[in-house]
């Protein structure tokens, strides 16, 4: 992901991912490299020149949703309801016409001051309706859980497995974020114990617990959580979600650290299955 180029350009980081060895980026829209509202969008076509230019896919799309973005899944009034939904609608169109398969979405976020199961009701009604048209639109949602300190709505699997339920649409699949995991003191096996191929995307970073750091920095041991995802057959992405501002001046070098060591677990692991 661009997160952490975000004191670079869109293209730079093109530049870096292909020289890195990356073959597929997930484009995160900071309106410093791909701007997105309820209105209109940066030309898909800076997406397709770059992607044809470095040989790269774009493989998803993540729009900026949390607080104090404006675009909150369960945003109350009525007229920011229909904005709001205009602008994951935009996400989705992104996603389509660049033919990536998914869009990320959150939960959105509640006032501490109300009811949080209301909110969480007014989420899962927005959430219905876009995961209805990024299926006409040929496009999966994947949600992924946030950390208490984003939101007080979805932080578990326990939370997932109840939005899943409330927003009943086929539609909306999983993103597994390694972050909100380790806050929620939970495994990946747990989640694919529960969730099974309904998991299609993984936001995929070291932490201690958390950070998003780039592999190596954190405490998380790569070859077990790699060797997790096999057991499991996961035939989805793996995206670094880089975001930690230690890495904004040099990101090419977290990048970098992060792709060498799945390249040393990718090559042991062929060689055990041999």
């Amino acid at each position: 992901m661009n997160c952490h180029y975000r004191f670079y350009t869109l293209e730079d980081f093109f530049w870096y991912a292909h020289k890195n060895g990356f073959e597929n980026v997930e484009i995160w829209t900071g309106p410093m490299h791909f701007y997105l509202d309820y209105r209109t969008h940066t030309s898909i076509d800076v997406l397709r020149n770059l992607e044809k230019k470095y040989k790269i896919k774009v493989i998803g799309i993540c729009p900026e949703q949390t607080n104090p973005k404006p675009n909150n899944m369960c945003v109350k009034d009525k007229k920011d309801q229909e904005r709001v939904f205009s602008y994951f609608k935009n996400a989705i169109d992104v996603a389509s016409e660049i033919k990536a398969n998914q869009v990320v979405v959150t939960s959105g976020w509640a006032y501490y001051s109300e009811d949080a199961h209301e909110a969480l009701i007014r989420s899962a009604q927005m959430m219905r309706r876009l995961a209805a048209y990024a299926e006409e639109k040929d496009v999966y949602l994947a949600i992924e859980a946030l950390q208490p300190r984003e939101s007080i709505l979805v932080n578990t699997i326990a939370d997932l497995k109840t939005y899943l339920n409330l927003v009943n649409h086929d539609n909306l699949k999983i993103c597994l974020d390694l972050g909100a995991m380790a806050k929620a003191n939970e495994s990946i096996s747990e989640y694919f114990d529960t969730f099974q191929d309904r998991i299609k995307h993984c936001h995929f970073v070291d932490g201690k617990p958390i950070g998003h750091l780039a592999w190596g920095d954190g405490d998380r041991d790569i070859f077990a959580d790699l060797n997790d995802f096999a057991h499991y057959n996961y035939q989805g992405y793996l995206s670094f979600e880089i975001v930690n501002q230690k890495y904004y001046q040099e990101p090419y070098f977290a990048d970098y650290k992060s792709i060498q060591l799945f390249n040393k677990w990718k090559k042991k692991y062929k060689e055990e299955v041999k």
